[in-house]
């Protein structure tokens, strides 16, 4: 069996004009060149498979091949390639710059290309600072990286950057089909386009790509060969879908979706896949955008068909749709239903004659007027505004004009049928409610035998009267403020009131707190000691909403609290039996009876 080679070996560019999709920066190197303008510290960065490391081994043979008469010598003596990933310690770079100073026996430059240089550790940075800044005159250095923003700036500050970007679909598109010309194999431009948009930008991934799709289908290169051995959803998947969207076949539309579930594609995939061609729609209906499309020209034509379809409102509504789903697929709990919900949504955009649903100043929907025979007439400008203005002033008893209100000028009856007016005079009479798309937010009609609230009745009257009087009643002059006189036992039981006010509200540390610690009455004072200084922090948080229940409830707006701590207070709390024995006794003592007289123990 003969040895095969990978594609992307065998079409590895061997000059400047083989490179693809990077014109600005190949033009570059060749002029600098030719004016003897090279500088001898290069880097080149971009994304994978874009052609770093070939422009570097064809710099570094292009600038050895003057002088010399052989086109076909490749230096390989000249051209030193370390990767950094498995080289990256001080000792590799101190063993290439020993190298360095060794001149070239055959041509004019060493070329030394270093692949991955942002492996390289912090110490061989700084080990390979000097000599990549005053380098021998027959030494250039080439460093490639796919993550430029890991390399040190003192490196990055003595190179020549050249940002390679990455390959278009339409390069890689035509870089593939020379190929399948060489190779004898007969390709679909569909088949090549989806290679192209699989690789991402970068030709050594579409090459591979291609090598695999060539084992799977042999000579011949169709798109459905592609997409089933990519397993990617094609064109023709997307173009069905907006087909029913139009159609508004929403049974058929949720067969599609689980069909493409069941071949194993993601439903996340799929509704960004929508909303890409609901674009790819939208840019065809201009012939100014069109070129935005990066599609094959046969499947060209399909969007250019499918677009005449398809609304302008509808694509915009469309790609809002699917763009908030997207948004929303990772966060969903059920991402079936999300999606589904979506493409029914999609389907309800449009009526089924394709016209946009509420967007045309009819009184009754045209379905209804065809059906009858009945050519409908659409509403003037200025009573639609003057239905407008009712609605949203709440009169919804003179919502239908009295430019619309008689039963002629509603219709125009293909027959003259006396029949059919009287019936229509009818229905006008019993206020039939007229839909139009500016009555979205259309107050609630009142019907007959509902009583409906006046504003002016006796009853609100009088309720807004003995609402002003209980207002002024409980209005408190500043001037002259309240301050009757309390006893102890009516402030103690509106202090315990308060903390089973507290208590009930949820405030249990408060309610505690309160029903605890009972303060006392002298001289018109309230006074309150508490064992630690917390409880009294946490306490005079409550002392705002304390004196207004004590001012009301006492009536009496001078109530003042003193509020001190007594570290020996915490001693009286009872731990032990005995110890509540003695605080039950204190408090009556009458207990010491009632013990002895049933013979209790404690």
């Amino acid at each position: 069996m003969e040895h095969f080679i990978v594609s992307a070996r065998k079409y590895r560019p061997q000059t400047f004009k083989d490179v693809v999709g990077q014109q600005a920066i190949t033009n570059t190197l060749l002029n600098a060149i030719e004016n003897n303008h090279l500088a001898q510290a290069l880097l080149f960065t971009g994304p994978r498979g874009v052609g770093k490391t070939s422009c570097a081994r064809i710099l570094a043979k292009t600038i050895n091949q003057e002088g010399h008469e052989n086109p076909e010598e490749d230096f390989a003596f000249n051209i030193f390639e370390l990767d950094a990933a498995s080289n990256n310690s001080v000792d590799d770079i101190r063993s290439l710059i020993d190298q360095v100073r060794i001149p070239p026996q055959v041509g004019k430059y060493k070329v030394y290309i270093i692949d991955e240089v942002h492996m390289l550790s912090q110490a061989a940075f700084n080990a390979f600072l000097k000599t990549l800044e005053e380098p021998p005159k027959h030494a250039i250095f080439i460093l490639a990286t796919t993550e430029k923003h890991k390399i040190i700036p003192t490196i990055l500050s003595r190179c020549q950057i050249f940002d390679f970007k990455r390959i278009t679909v339409t390069d890689a598109k035509n870089h593939l089909m020379q190929v399948a010309e060489q190779e004898g194999i007969t390709a679909e431009e569909d088949a090549l386009q989806i290679i192209a948009q699989k690789a991402d930008g970068a030709m050594r991934d579409a090459l591979s790509i291609f090598d695999r799709v060539v084992s799977f289908s042999g000579k011949n290169l169709t798109r459905q060969a592609v997409t089933e051995n990519l397993n990617v959803l094609d064109y023709e998947t997307y173009f069905k879908t907006t087909d029913l969207i139009l159609e508004n076949n929403i049974p058929q539309l949720l067969l599609e979706f689980n069909e493409i579930l069941a071949q194993g594609f993601d439903g996340h995939h799929f509704i960004a896949g929508l909303a890409s061609h609901f674009r790819d729609l939208l840019v065809c209906k201009n012939q100014a955008t069109i070129n935005l499309l990066e599609v094959g020209e046969q499947t060209k034509s399909k969007y250019l068909e499918q677009s005449q379809k398809a609304s302008h409102p509808f694509l915009i509504k469309g790609i809002e749709l699917a763009n908030d789903c997207d948004l929303k697929y990772k966060t969903s709990r059920n991402q079936r239903l999300l999606v589904e919900l979506c493409l029914m949504q999609l389907a309800s955009v449009l009526t089924k004659d394709g016209e946009k649903k509420n967007d045309k100043p009819y009184i009754i929907p045209p379905n209804y007027f065809k059906e009858k025979g009945i050519q409908p007439v659409k509403i003037p400008p200025e009573v639609k505004e003057k239905a407008e203005e009712k609605v949203a002033n709440n009169k919804p008893e003179d919502l239908i004009p009295k430019e619309i209100s008689e039963p002629a000028t509603l219709y125009k009856s293909v027959e003259n049928n006396s029949e059919e007016l009287s019936k229509r005079s009818n229905a006008s009479e019993q206020n039939i409610t007229i839909a139009s798309s500016a009555a979205v937010n259309r107050p609630k009609i009142q019907h007959r035998g509902e009583r409906r609230p006046s504003g002016l009745s006796l009853s609100s009257i009088r309720k807004k009267k003995e609402h002003e009087e209980k207002k002024v009643d409980t209005i408190v002059d500043p001037k002259n403020l309240p301050s009757d006189d309390f006893t102890e036992s009516e402030m103690q039981a509106a202090w315990v009131e308060y903390g089973k006010m507290q208590d009930k509200k949820g405030e249990r540390i408060i309610g505690s707190m309160f029903a605890m610690n009972i303060p006392t009455l002298t001289d018109g004072k309230i006074y309150l000691e508490l064992p630690n200084q917390s409880m009294k922090i946490d306490l005079e948080s409550a002392l705002p909403g304390l004196f207004q229940f004590l001012y009301k409830k006492l009536n009496n707006y001078s109530v003042a609290l003193d509020i001190k701590v007594n570290e020996e207070a915490s001693k009286k709390y009872a731990f032990t039996p005995q110890d509540k024995y003695e605080k039950l006794r204190e408090k009556n003592p009458l207990i010491d009876k009632l013990r002895a007289d049933f013979d209790l123990d404690i």
